[in-house]
Protein backbone atom coordinates (compact mmCIF):
# COMPACT_ATOMS: atom_id res chain seq x y z
CA UNK A 1 0.00 0.00 0.00
CA UNK A 2 1.26 3.47 -0.87
CA UNK A 3 1.17 5.35 2.44
CA UNK A 4 2.41 8.76 1.33
CA UNK A 5 4.94 9.13 4.16
CA UNK A 6 7.91 10.14 2.01
CA UNK A 7 9.80 13.15 3.36
CA UNK A 8 7.84 13.34 6.60
CA UNK A 9 9.63 13.41 9.95
CA UNK A 10 9.27 10.95 12.85
CA UNK A 11 10.73 10.92 16.34
CA UNK A 12 10.98 7.34 17.60
CA UNK A 13 11.92 6.56 21.19
CA UNK A 14 13.26 3.26 22.48
CA UNK A 15 14.92 2.95 19.08
CA UNK A 16 18.16 1.27 20.15
CA UNK A 17 16.74 -2.26 20.01
CA UNK A 18 13.70 -4.49 19.75
CA UNK A 19 10.37 -3.07 18.67
CA UNK A 20 11.60 0.53 18.56
CA UNK A 21 14.46 -0.36 16.23
CA UNK A 22 12.10 -2.31 13.96
CA UNK A 23 9.70 0.63 13.84
CA UNK A 24 12.58 2.86 12.76
CA UNK A 25 13.58 0.48 9.97
CA UNK A 26 10.02 0.20 8.67
CA UNK A 27 9.44 3.97 8.71
CA UNK A 28 12.74 4.59 6.93
CA UNK A 29 11.64 2.10 4.31
CA UNK A 30 8.51 4.20 3.81
CA UNK A 31 10.68 7.25 3.12
CA UNK A 32 10.43 9.04 6.45
CA UNK A 33 13.23 11.10 7.97
CA UNK A 34 13.97 10.02 11.52
CA UNK A 35 15.32 11.17 14.86
CA UNK A 36 16.01 8.12 17.00
CA UNK A 37 16.08 8.47 20.79
CA UNK A 38 17.28 6.06 23.48
CA UNK A 39 19.86 5.86 26.24
CA UNK A 40 22.28 3.62 24.35
CA UNK A 41 24.42 5.54 21.83
CA UNK A 42 25.83 2.30 20.47
CA UNK A 43 22.42 0.76 19.96
CA UNK A 44 21.10 3.92 18.32
CA UNK A 45 23.97 4.00 15.86
CA UNK A 46 23.35 0.38 14.91
CA UNK A 47 19.67 1.11 14.28
CA UNK A 48 20.51 4.26 12.34
CA UNK A 49 22.96 2.38 10.12
CA UNK A 50 20.30 -0.20 9.28
CA UNK A 51 17.64 2.46 8.66
CA UNK A 52 19.95 4.50 6.45
CA UNK A 53 20.14 1.53 4.13
CA UNK A 54 16.83 2.77 2.76
CA UNK A 55 18.59 5.98 1.74
CA UNK A 56 16.76 8.24 4.18
CA UNK A 57 18.03 10.86 6.62
CA UNK A 58 18.40 9.32 10.05
CA UNK A 59 19.84 11.11 13.09
CA UNK A 60 20.37 9.93 16.65
CA UNK A 61 19.77 11.66 19.97
CA UNK A 62 21.05 9.75 23.01
CA UNK A 63 19.02 10.74 26.06
CA UNK A 64 17.56 9.42 29.29
CA UNK A 65 13.89 10.24 28.92
CA UNK A 66 13.33 9.65 32.62
CA UNK A 67 14.86 13.12 33.12
CA UNK A 68 12.20 15.86 32.92
CA UNK A 69 14.19 18.08 30.57
CA UNK A 70 15.04 15.32 28.08
CA UNK A 71 11.73 15.27 26.18
CA UNK A 72 11.81 18.94 25.23
CA UNK A 73 15.43 18.67 24.13
CA UNK A 74 14.67 15.67 21.89
CA UNK A 75 11.73 17.38 20.20
CA UNK A 76 13.75 20.58 19.73
CA UNK A 77 16.55 18.57 18.12
CA UNK A 78 14.14 16.92 15.66
CA UNK A 79 12.64 20.24 14.60
CA UNK A 80 16.05 21.93 14.37
CA UNK A 81 17.40 19.15 12.15
CA UNK A 82 14.41 18.61 9.89
CA UNK A 83 12.26 21.73 10.20
CA UNK A 84 9.08 19.91 11.20
CA UNK A 85 7.66 16.94 13.10
CA UNK A 86 4.90 14.72 11.71
CA UNK A 87 4.96 11.66 13.92
CA UNK A 88 5.86 10.85 17.51
CA UNK A 89 6.27 7.17 18.40
CA UNK A 90 6.54 6.52 22.14
CA UNK A 91 8.18 3.11 22.39
CA UNK A 92 10.65 3.63 25.26
CA UNK A 93 10.22 1.85 28.54
CA UNK A 94 10.87 -1.57 30.01
CA UNK A 95 9.28 -2.46 33.33
CA UNK A 96 10.46 -4.98 35.89
CA UNK A 97 8.64 -8.27 36.33
CA UNK A 98 8.51 -10.15 39.60
CA UNK A 99 6.70 -10.95 42.82
CA UNK A 100 4.64 -7.93 43.85
CA UNK A 101 5.89 -8.15 47.43
CA UNK A 102 9.51 -8.12 46.25
CA UNK A 103 9.19 -5.10 43.94
CA UNK A 104 10.54 -1.92 45.51
CA UNK A 105 9.50 1.72 45.49
CA UNK A 106 12.40 2.34 43.12
CA UNK A 107 11.15 -0.37 40.74
CA UNK A 108 7.72 1.24 40.59
CA UNK A 109 9.07 4.77 40.19
CA UNK A 110 11.42 3.68 37.41
CA UNK A 111 8.67 1.81 35.56
CA UNK A 112 6.45 4.87 35.41
CA UNK A 113 9.23 7.43 34.90
CA UNK A 114 10.10 6.34 31.38
CA UNK A 115 7.14 4.59 29.80
CA UNK A 116 4.38 6.86 31.08
CA UNK A 117 5.90 10.15 32.25
CA UNK A 118 8.42 10.19 29.40
CA UNK A 119 5.61 9.71 26.87
CA UNK A 120 3.48 12.42 28.50
CA UNK A 121 6.35 14.92 28.38
CA UNK A 122 7.16 14.10 24.77
CA UNK A 123 3.55 14.56 23.74
CA UNK A 124 3.42 17.91 25.50
CA UNK A 125 6.65 19.11 23.85
CA UNK A 126 5.75 17.76 20.40
CA UNK A 127 2.11 18.86 20.35
CA UNK A 128 2.48 22.33 18.77
CA UNK A 129 4.60 20.86 15.96
CA UNK A 130 2.18 17.98 15.41
CA UNK A 131 -0.71 20.44 15.26
CA UNK A 132 1.14 22.46 12.63
CA UNK A 133 1.80 19.32 10.58
CA UNK A 134 -1.59 17.72 11.27
CA UNK A 135 0.49 14.81 12.44
CA UNK A 136 0.11 11.78 14.67
CA UNK A 137 1.14 10.11 17.91
CA UNK A 138 1.47 6.35 18.23
CA UNK A 139 1.98 5.01 21.74
CA UNK A 140 3.35 1.49 22.22
CA UNK A 141 1.78 0.03 25.35
CA UNK A 142 1.29 -3.74 25.62
CA UNK A 143 -1.25 -6.53 25.88
CA UNK A 144 -0.30 -6.89 29.54
CA UNK A 145 -2.31 -3.74 30.16
CA UNK A 146 -5.44 -5.66 29.19
CA UNK A 147 -4.65 -9.05 30.75
CA UNK A 148 -3.63 -8.88 34.40
CA UNK A 149 -0.82 -11.06 35.72
CA UNK A 150 0.54 -11.41 39.24
CA UNK A 151 4.14 -11.10 38.07
CA UNK A 152 3.52 -8.06 35.86
CA UNK A 153 1.95 -5.56 38.23
CA UNK A 154 4.19 -2.64 37.22
CA UNK A 155 4.09 -3.22 33.48
CA UNK A 156 0.40 -4.04 33.39
CA UNK A 157 -0.62 -0.90 35.27
CA UNK A 158 1.74 1.32 33.25
CA UNK A 159 0.35 -0.07 29.99
CA UNK A 160 -3.21 0.46 31.17
CA UNK A 161 -2.38 4.04 32.13
CA UNK A 162 -0.81 4.66 28.72
CA UNK A 163 -3.95 3.35 27.03
CA UNK A 164 -6.14 5.69 29.07
CA UNK A 165 -3.78 8.58 28.29
CA UNK A 166 -4.07 7.74 24.60
CA UNK A 167 -7.86 7.98 24.74
CA UNK A 168 -7.73 11.28 26.64
CA UNK A 169 -5.16 12.87 24.33
CA UNK A 170 -7.09 11.66 21.28
CA UNK A 171 -10.05 13.65 22.58
CA UNK A 172 -7.86 16.77 22.48
CA UNK A 173 -6.53 15.64 19.11
CA UNK A 174 -10.00 15.80 17.57
CA UNK A 175 -10.01 19.53 18.27
CA UNK A 176 -6.40 20.15 17.25
CA UNK A 177 -6.14 17.88 14.21
CA UNK A 178 -3.68 15.36 15.66
CA UNK A 179 -4.37 11.63 15.46
CA UNK A 180 -3.45 9.72 18.64
CA UNK A 181 -3.55 5.93 18.75
CA UNK A 182 -2.02 3.06 20.69
CA UNK A 183 -0.63 -0.38 19.82
CA UNK A 184 -0.61 -3.25 22.29
CA UNK A 185 2.00 -5.79 21.21
CA UNK A 186 1.71 -9.34 22.44
CA UNK A 187 4.60 -11.83 22.47
CA UNK A 188 7.16 -10.24 20.16
CA UNK A 189 10.62 -11.64 19.39
CA UNK A 190 12.84 -9.19 21.28
CA UNK A 191 15.83 -9.64 23.59
CA UNK A 192 13.54 -9.38 26.61
CA UNK A 193 11.30 -12.17 25.34
CA UNK A 194 14.35 -14.26 24.46
CA UNK A 195 15.30 -14.27 28.15
CA UNK A 196 11.82 -15.53 29.07
CA UNK A 197 12.06 -18.22 26.38
CA UNK A 198 15.40 -19.41 27.76
CA UNK A 199 13.97 -19.52 31.27
CA UNK A 200 10.96 -21.51 30.09
CA UNK A 201 13.20 -23.90 28.15
CA UNK A 202 15.27 -24.47 31.30
CA UNK A 203 12.10 -25.20 33.30
CA UNK A 204 11.07 -27.76 30.69
CA UNK A 205 14.54 -29.23 30.28
CA UNK A 206 14.12 -28.62 26.55
CA UNK A 207 15.54 -26.44 23.79
CA UNK A 208 14.59 -22.83 23.06
CA UNK A 209 12.20 -23.79 20.28
CA UNK A 210 10.21 -25.81 22.80
CA UNK A 211 10.37 -22.91 25.26
CA UNK A 212 8.98 -20.53 22.64
CA UNK A 213 6.23 -22.98 21.71
CA UNK A 214 5.31 -23.36 25.37
CA UNK A 215 5.00 -19.60 25.88
CA UNK A 216 2.90 -19.26 22.73
CA UNK A 217 0.60 -22.07 23.83
CA UNK A 218 0.23 -20.52 27.29
CA UNK A 219 -0.98 -17.29 25.67
CA UNK A 220 -3.23 -19.11 23.20
CA UNK A 221 -1.46 -17.86 20.07
CA UNK A 222 -0.11 -19.73 17.08
CA UNK A 223 3.35 -18.13 17.12
CA UNK A 224 5.52 -15.35 18.46
CA UNK A 225 5.34 -12.11 16.47
CA UNK A 226 8.14 -10.27 14.67
CA UNK A 227 9.05 -6.68 15.67
CA UNK A 228 8.58 -5.53 12.08
CA UNK A 229 4.91 -6.51 12.32
CA UNK A 230 4.49 -3.79 14.92
CA UNK A 231 6.43 -1.38 12.72
CA UNK A 232 4.07 -1.92 9.81
CA UNK A 233 1.05 -1.09 11.96
CA UNK A 234 2.79 2.09 13.15
CA UNK A 235 3.36 3.10 9.52
CA UNK A 236 -0.30 2.47 8.74
CA UNK A 237 -1.46 4.58 11.69
CA UNK A 238 0.96 7.37 10.72
CA UNK A 239 -0.61 7.67 7.31
CA UNK A 240 -3.56 9.98 6.76
CA UNK A 241 -4.26 8.17 3.52
CA UNK A 242 -4.58 4.80 5.25
CA UNK A 243 -5.81 5.74 8.70
CA UNK A 244 -7.06 9.31 8.66
CA UNK A 245 -10.24 8.35 10.51
CA UNK A 246 -8.60 6.14 13.16
CA UNK A 247 -8.55 8.16 16.38
CA UNK A 248 -8.10 7.02 19.98
CA UNK A 249 -7.90 3.38 18.91
CA UNK A 250 -6.22 0.67 20.96
CA UNK A 251 -4.84 -1.86 18.47
CA UNK A 252 -4.10 -5.30 19.93
CA UNK A 253 -1.36 -6.74 17.71
CA UNK A 254 -0.99 -9.90 19.74
CA UNK A 255 -1.84 -12.93 17.61
CA UNK A 256 -5.22 -13.24 19.33
CA UNK A 257 -3.96 -13.34 22.92
CA UNK A 258 -6.54 -10.79 24.21
CA UNK A 259 -9.97 -12.32 23.77
CA UNK A 260 -11.99 -9.76 25.73
CA UNK A 261 -14.46 -7.55 23.86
Amino acid sequence: MELGLEGRVALVTGASRGIGAAIARVLAGEGMRLLLVARSSEGLEATAAAARGAGEEVATHPADLRRPEAAGAAVADAVARFGRLDLLVNCAGATKRGDFLALTEEDWADGYALKLHGAVRLCRAAWPHLVAARGAVVNIAGAGGRVASADFTIGGSVNAALMNFTKALADRGVRDGVRVNCINPGLIATDRLAARIRARAAELGADEAAGAASLAAEHGVARIGAPEEIGRVVAFLASERAAGYVQGALWDVDGGWVRAV
